[in-house]
């Protein structure tokens, strides 16, 4: 029989080792059944000969506690018992009878070879251990949950199914892995829970799963018991189409303010499959990146702070709706790629941080686990289970719900120790210097992961600094050479571009370099372009407001934006609402305001971005070469003071296309320009057409001449439209 102190600790949750005492155990020459039954008034064991349950003998309690116990004998106990428990009802209620297999006769849960691989951060595929996962063991469903918490002094889980009760399972401690486990009969998916840790530094507190597959709607932190996904196996035509010689034009969204439901509610996975879906694809878009779906507490981190990393946020749906959600993408010839945040998780108490009371996920030092910008911890990259769980999160999206990339956020803030810090805030590396060379190993680990285990999914970096190498391959050892990213966001270009458009036309000519300089570091990544969600947040305005002049001048502007980003070499990305000049600012809590497409100058901006998406689909010359110097030439950009520039984009057959943009409101008659070869050549963009709110002024692209221009030997004369970007074709 279990002394007093026994008693006490499992009555406190606090028993390091509850399986050592519940269940059955020999002691002495006697076999005694243990049961960890608080809330009970009369417990019975029940034997299972033949699967027909038979009264073998009932179970005292022990004192005033809720522990109970039998004395079965020296004979060997039957391992496949059941408990027949009655509980005491609420005041004035009857009690309740139920059946109930014991979670403590199951043996070992998770194998060596897991434990193991867990151990040393070497597990691909954690979340096939860890977490909650419906099972039947020994012919019993149930749900088998394990959880990484090596300092914690007891664990144990808690739901709707015990009362959120801490002392009624406790699990069991792997001491190799420092993982705990247990089995739990009759719970099913549905069932909400967390794990209750009493942590090495005394506190109590009730996590979430890290694990969790699914979890409660905000406000309630409660993980949600869920099957796995199905492993989904990578299309090879979504694998072609996120190849460096593809088109890929992005439509950034943030689901829950694309368009509201009756202007108030947010739209459901399935309803945004039935209209997001063939709104990006019929506008020519070739995939979909999403702001962060990863289960979040505070709707105006806009996804930025997770705390579900494995849970598809619950504000629109389960994760079997947002499967549907990107199934539909796919049918409709649409990739999707997900917003990624290894780089920092918010504080809250049912989170990650502190969470066996240890920096178990993040640094133990604010200068090095604190962001003083976003408040939030950062992930301890040297640690290797951390590691290997970040690494596993990126396969899991792609394995199990087909995602076909990642972007990954706040890359720079990752690869410095000094990001946005004060001299004496942050610690240097083991060299002494600057650089986070933990985070720019599992930078490289993770790229390397995706690329051997998902070939065909790509990875993108939002990276603002000149780190060498981002969109480079690792070397062999992974200790040295790039970070092994598909692509990078070309910061510099949008940067650029914005401001130079935020000139005067006036003044433009004192600025042409802004315009021109991005040419000299075009391929030395493969760059997308991004017109992202930050450029219009945080008091930046609009890309419409930020055009100078009046409302058609701001508009003009906007549209040879558009015509030079679409023929800029680089891939393309462009936020939602963008698309037909959003007037207003983003706002998180507001629907898109679509009833500007009521006016023609945004609705011509909408079929412009169209048009571009289609042209530049379409044509291999604004695509094929994007990342390789033969696919651009410059024409002319020394021509300041008309604020003219022009160049060639090349397919790898050699095919040209010639771009000309005029970043003034003044038309330029009759303009020189030299051709790259003879023949006709005709308008194949002309951003100031009519139909996309311009002036339509006629571009008549004359015959070509043998007059040199532009060291060619051949020329053309042309009108070039006020503030407009125009493409030129050979005739065929």
């Amino acid at each position: 029989m279990l002394n007093q102190e026994e008693l006490a600790q499992l009555m406190e949750a606090r028993h390091p080792d509850a399986f050592s005492v519940l269940g059955l155990h020999q002691r002495g020459p006697d076999w005694w059944l243990h049961a960890l039954l608080p809330g009970a008034s009369a417990v019975t064991l029940l034997a299972q000969p033949g699967g027909q349950a038979q009264a073998l003998a009932p179970l005292q309690c022990l004192g005033d506690s809720g522990v109970w116990a039998v004395d079965l004998g020296p004979d060997t106990p039957p391992t496949d018992y059941r408990l027949q428990v009655r509980w005491r009802g609420p005041a004035g209620e009857p009690a309740v009878e139920q059946v109930l297999d014991d979670p403590y006769r199951f043996g070992l849960l998770l194998g060596e070879l897991d434990l193991w691989l867990l151990a040393e951060g070497r597990h691909l595929r954690p979340w096939e251990c860890l977490g909650a996962h419906p099972i039947t063991l020994d012919g019993v469903a149930g749900t088998r949950f394990a959880v990484w918490a090596p300092n914690a002094r007891h664990v144990s889980v808690v739901g709707d199914f015990n009362h959120w009760d801490g002392r009624r399972h406790p699990m069991r401690l792997r001491r190799e892995a420092g993982l705990w486990e247990i089995f739990l009969p009759g719970v099913a998916a549905g069932a909400l829970y967390k794990f209750e840790v009493l942590g090495a530094d005394g506190s109590r507190l009730q996590k979430a799963d890290p694990f969790a597959l699914r979890a409660e709607l905000r406000p309630a932190t409660a993980s949600v018991v869920q099957g796995l996904p199905a492993h989904r196996p990578m299309a090879p035509e979504r694998a072609r189409a996120n190849q460096f010689d593809q088109p890929i034009s992005i439509y950034e969204v943030h689901l829950g303010s694309w368009r509201k439901k009756d202007g108030w509610r947010w739209l459901s996975y399935r309803e945004l499959a039935d209209t997001l879906v063939p709104y990006a694809r019929d506008l020519g878009f070739t995939h979909l990146e999403l702001l962060p779906v990863s289960e979040h507490p505070f709707d105006g981190s806009w996804g930025y702070q997770p705390i579900g990393l494995f849970a598809p946020t619950s504000r629109f749906g389960s994760p079997e709706d947002f499967q549907y959600f990107v199934d539909a993408a796919h049918a409709a010839g649409l990739g999707v790629i997900l917003d990624w945040v290894p780089a920092h998780f918010p504080s809250d108490a049912h989170g990650l941080a502190r969470f066996d009371g240890t920096h178990l996920y993040e640094y133990a030092d604010p200068r090095e686990g604190f962001h003083q910008d976003w408040n939030t911890l950062i992930y301890n990259f040297g640690r290797l289970e951390v590691r290997n769980f970040l690494v596993g999160n990126a396969l899991y999206w792609l394995e199990r719900f087909g995602i076909d990339g990642l972007r990954v956020d706040a890359v720079a803030s990752m690869l410095y120790r000094d990001y946005s810090r004060q001299p004496g805030q942050w610690i240097p590396n083991r060299h002494g210097g600057r650089e986070n060379l933990e985070a720019i190993e599992f930078l490289r680990w993770m790229n390397h992961t995706v690329g051997v285990q998902r070939p065909g999914a790509i990875t993108l970096a939002e990276e603002s600094t000149a780190f060498p190498g981002v969109s480079r391959p690792p070397s062999a050892d992974l200790q040295g050479g790039g970070l092994g990213f598909h692509y990078k966001w070309n910061m510099g270009w949008m940067h650029d571009t914005l401001h130079y458009l935020q000139h005067n036309p006036v003044h433009r000519r004192h600025h042409q370099g802004q315009i021109t300089f991005s040419m000299v570091y075009a391929f030395d990544e493969n760059f997308v372009l991004p017109l992202s969600h930050d450029e219009v947040v945080h008091g930046k305005g609009s890309l419409l407001a930020k055009m100078p002049g009046d409302r058609w001048q701001q508009l003009a502007n906007l549209r040879a934006c558009y015509g030079y980003m679409w023929t800029h070499p680089g891939k393309k990305l462009l936020f939602m609402g963008c698309e037909f000049a959003q007037g207003h600012e983003w706002q998180h809590e507001q629907s898109l305001d679509w009833s500007l497409l009521e006016q023609p100058g945004h609705a011509g901006m909408q079929r412009l971005v169209r048009d571009l998406n289609l042209s530049y689909r379409a044509h291999p010359e604004l695509h094929e070469l994007d990342h390789d110097p033969a696919g651009f030439e410059w024409l002319s950009h020394e021509d300041a003071s008309q604020s003219v520039i022009a160049f060639v984009r090349r397919s790898r057959s050699g095919a040209p296309l010639v771009v000309v943009c005029n970043f003034t409101p003044v038309p330029r008659l009759a303009y020189r320009m030299g051709m790259p070869q003879a023949g006709a050549w005709r308008v194949l963009i002309n951003t100031d057409q009519g139909l996309y709110g311009g002036s339509d002024h006629p571009v008549d692209p004359g015959p070509v001449e043998a007059l040199p221009m532009h060291h060619r030997a051949q020329s053309i004369t042309l009108n070039l439209p006020p503030l407009a970007c125009i493409v030129l074709a050979p005739s065929a």
